[in-house]
């Protein structure tokens, strides 16, 4: 009887430590009812036969300086994400615009879209436009960072400066081996996505085994989502959305970066897209952001790398009044 016990006591571990955590908020399919530090604007998008609109936040500061910054975030993020970082840029005098990609967060999620980072800039730079902004600096974290490059790359003179957060894509994962994956392979898991799954993989890659409270926020805003009413519409565009940043490599491109471009990089980050399909062989020789940092560096002209060696994939959200004093600095420094 008592080794009975002992053998079932992990699983009622387990259990109680299952009960013990809340259930995470439902959220509508565009993030409804979660709240955005600044008010949320939309602008209208016609793409590809469907009427979509954008949501964004246009953040003005008190005492302007006359230059704006485009926060773009990644695909685990939202606009929301960059709230401490807005916060240090409106109060250094610049305007802020805080997108959400069409099909994430608050945005519009159609269900027949083919993604490409090429539409996702121009529907960006069709907005700026609209609100009368001629130019300005692009920064763009994780997999906003690749749509970063590749707005720069087909607007730089809308691009006054570039800043790239921990951005992926700076290896071509198919090219070294990772296989393709479907976008109904993608979906299927993309429905298994829980609160549980989103903190597991963000603490394993992003944030190098360690956790803090006010992470949760994040995980929530997103867990929200797949709880809510629109979890199938959420999932199948994350799965759109996952083919487009796995076939879309920008790193080849960097080399005709004609912007000024800083990288700020997080030492710990191991983020790489499908490294679970890998081979063993090939997965610890993925998403070594140390070398991937400077390998960028190398190929983009002129560019500069700053590292945080103790942080990871999202240092706005790990150490955000270190990286807020970074993108500041960057943004000081003559181009």
């Amino acid at each position: 009887m008592r080794t009975a016990a002992l053998a079932l006591l992990p699983a009622l571990l387990a259990l109680s430590a299952h009960a013990a955590e809340p259930a995470p908020p439902s959220y509508g399919p565009e993030l409804e009812g979660f709240d955005y530090p600044h008010p949320v604007h939309y602008f209208a998008v016609q793409s590809q036969g469907d009427p979509l609109r954008m949501a964004y936040m246009d953040v003005r500061p008190d005492r302007p300086n006359g230059r704006t910054v485009v926060l773009l975030h990644g695909k685990n993020f939202c606009a929301a994400t960059w709230e401490s970082t807005i916060a240090a840029l409106r109060d250094a005098g610049y305007r802020v615009i805080a997108p959400d990609q069409i099909g994430f967060c608050k945005s519009s999620k159609p269900v027949h879209h083919q993604y490409s980072l090429h539409e996702l800039a121009a529907d960006t730079n069709t907005l700026l436009q609209a609100l009368n902004i001629r130019h300005a600096t692009i920064v763009g974290h994780s997999m906003g960072g690749m749509l970063a490059a590749r707005y720069a790359l087909m607007y730089p003179q809308a691009s006054d400066r570039l800043v790239l957060v921990n951005p992926i894509g700076l290896e071509d994962w198919k090219a070294l081996g990772v296989p393709w994956s479907s976008v109904d392979d993608n979906y299927a898991r993309e429905l298994g996505t829980t609160a549980a799954t989103i903190k597991r993989y963000q603490q394993e890659v992003y944030y190098g085994g360690q956790w803090k409270p006010e992470y949760d926020r994040w995980v929530n805003m997103l867990a929200g989502l797949y709880a809510g009413p629109g979890r199938k519409t959420v999932a199948w565009n994350q799965a759109l959305t996952s083919e487009m940043v796995f076939t879309q490599p920008v790193v080849y491109e960097f080399p005709k970066l004609r912007v000024p471009t800083t990288l700020l990089i997080g030492q710990r980050d191991r983020t790489a897209i499908n490294r679970n399909l890998a081979p063993d062989e090939l997965k610890p020789r993925l998403g070594l952001y140390p070398q991937l940092g400077r390998a960028a560096a190398q190929a983009i002209p002129g560019a500069t790398l700053v590292e945080f060696d103790d942080l990871g994939h999202s240092p706005q959200v790990e150490a955000p009044d270190r990286f807020n004093r970074a993108v500041l600095d960057t943004l000081d420094a003559r181009p």
